[in-house]
């Protein structure tokens, strides 16, 4: 058995069945709408398919594949197992488990504004791995915000294939592309539609409910120096150093997209915060220094 379960379908690209804004602030890190998307998630799930678990059936909930960085669906993820547990304790049965698909490339190209043979031309060389032990004989449930083109589906299903697992699964959806006579971009609309730029990010990084994500943290790198620096005067060093070791996580620091603004940001550490003197910095030598920075 394998389900696709979408809670809303798209079918106009200039109407959603959802608010568009807020899924914008959600896929730019907005910790209070990726909770909001994963109980809605959560409820129609069990509306749809509730009866048909069972007591004796062990669920697994694995979010999209990231590689150190989650990605926003891992946050609507969390929420998302939070109600389907409390749905499955409620019955008696045993909570669901969470795993990981386990991804070893990352690229700076932006996913969203692609078509389908750019996608899948994209994710092709992409590497992957799941726990196929760990797995074994369970029901599998995936999950993802939204399914243009079905691209990263088929990458799940072949994965499984590969690993020797015929298990049920259930691939779920926040949204999902039904009429094929819009163009994929349409998710880049949907991405960007009230975040697009620093400015119009500073609303949702300011949030108590912010958290870091791929597409966040890519954004803010790959912004214009200029711009990119007077974000940085404004946060705090919390923030900044979460930002440092997502950089790190992913190895962002060394694409040629982010290195210069990466490198930026390790520098202002060096001079901040003492444990990164002592961490970078080397022996007999000064560090590093930014000339006509603001922020020395």
């Amino acid at each position: 058995m394998k389900d696709v379960y979408a809670l809303h379908s798209i079918v106009d690209d200039a109407h959603f069945p959802f608010d568009p804004a807020a899924y914008s602030c959600f896929k730019f890190g907005d910790g209070a709408v990726a909770e909001a998307f994963g109980t809605a998630l959560a409820t129609g799930f069990i509306a749809t398919y509730g009866d048909r678990l069972s007591e004796n059936e062990q669920l697994v909930v694995l979010p999209s594949p990231y590689t150190t960085i989650p990605t926003a669906s891992y946050h609507m993820t969390t929420a998302f197992v939070k109600m389907l547990n409390r749905y499955l304790c409620m019955r008696g049965y045993n909570p669901a488990d969470t795993a990981k698909i386990h991804r070893y490339k990352t690229y700076s190209i932006d996913y969203g504004a692609l078509d389908m043979e750019s996608r899948k031309a994209l994710i092709i060389n992409d590497k992957y791995h799941l726990d196929k032990e760990f797995l074994a004989g369970k029901t599998l449930i995936f999950t993802d915000d939204i399914r243009i083109t079905g691209s990263h589906e088929l990458i799940i299903r072949n994965l499984l294939k590969k690993f020797g697992l015929s298990n049920d699964a259930y691939y779920l959806y926040y949204a999902q592309l039904q009429n094929q006579d819009i163009h994929p971009n349409i998710e880049n609309k949907l991405n960007y539609y009230s975040v697009h730029s620093l400015q119009s990010l500073e609303a949702v990084i300011g949030s108590s409910s912010f958290r870091f994500n791929t597409r966040v943290v890519k954004f803010i790198l790959n912004a214009p120096f200029a711009e990119y620096e007077k974000l940085l005067m404004k946060q705090t060093h919390g923030f900044l150093q979460e930002l440092a070791d997502c950089c790190i996580g992913n190895n962002y620091h060394q694409m040629e997209e982010y290195r210069n603004n990466a490198n930026f940001l390790f520098d202002h550490l060096q001079k901040k915060i003492p444990s990164w003197q002592s961490i970078c910095k080397k022996e007999k030598e000064p560090i590093s220094n930014y000339q006509n920075s603001l922020l020395a």
